[in-house]
């Protein structure tokens, strides 16, 4: 199911409780570093995921190469990562069971789109939580 309403997306943040974050950096300056500490204020599980910093710790939590080295479920996926990878990483999500796929701002590929909406998942599409959280709060929704 692809969501595009608001109160989809508010209803989404509210049961997500594990996200898997693509792309995380060690780099304050990022915006994968800056929603990553956005995601934890607001109380969620984050695991971060960057095969070049697996191993280290960011903002508290352990960095995993990739999304099979995480070992409990997770609720969604968000990427950010250029669109040109996201058929590989539509696949691993699929993979690990992650019901749900958020793709950050300007990062598109509709064919792997299209593929995780075909096997089931919940697709939010070039959005930013951290964005939207302050926008559907200020409208009751969150």
């Amino acid at each position: 199911m692809l969501i595009e309403t608001d109160e989809g997306l508010a209803n989404l943040l509210k049961t997500v409780r594990h996200i898997a974050l693509v792309g995380a950096s060690h780099k304050p300056q990022r915006p994968s570093y800056q929603v990553l500490e956005f995601l934890l204020k607001k109380g969620y599980r984050v695991t971060p995921v960057n095969p070049g910093l697996a191993g280290q710790t960011l903002q508290g939590q352990t960095v995993v190469g990739s999304l099979s080295d995480i070992d409990t479920p997770v609720d969604l996926v968000d990427i950010f990562r250029d669109g040109s990878v996201l058929p590989g990483l539509v696949d691993e999500a699929i993979a690990i069971g992650a019901p749900s796929l958020w793709t950050q701002l300007d990062v598109r590929h509709p064919e792997a789109e299209q593929k995780a909406l075909d096997q089931g998942l919940t697709v939010v599409i070039d959005k930013c939580p951290a964005k939207e959280w302050p926008r559907l709060e200020a409208c009751g929704l969150l």
